[in-house]
């Protein structure tokens, strides 16, 4: 796991690559720099745009791209929990 020990200028840069080097959700980066989830939607919605408006287009799209696929991602979670469930029952 990564720390992150920057101010808040730098951390902001620093997630919003990340998101959009790994082509990550809030909940991996949040997880991934032990920060919760409010402080990675804060820093890169209200954030960065003040700070590096070209990265925020990027993040944004990545976020965007994330938002309209978490219905499939939900679904396939919810079909592999029911598949060991069925397995550990069998």
């Amino acid at each position: 796991m990564k720390t992150i020990n920057e101010g808040n200028d730098e951390r902001c840069v620093v997630l919003g690559t990340y998101i959009v080097e790994k082509n990550a959700t809030v909940r991996s980066t949040a997880k991934q720099f032990g920060i919760s989830k409010s402080t990675v939607h804060q820093d890169i919605t209200s954030k960065l745009p003040k700070v590096n408006k070209a990265l925020y287009e990027k993040v944004k799209a990545v976020l965007n791209k994330n938002k309209l696929e978490r219905h499939i991602r939900g679904g396939e979670a919810t079909k592999r929990k029911y598949k060991e469930l069925k397995k550990k029952t069998a």
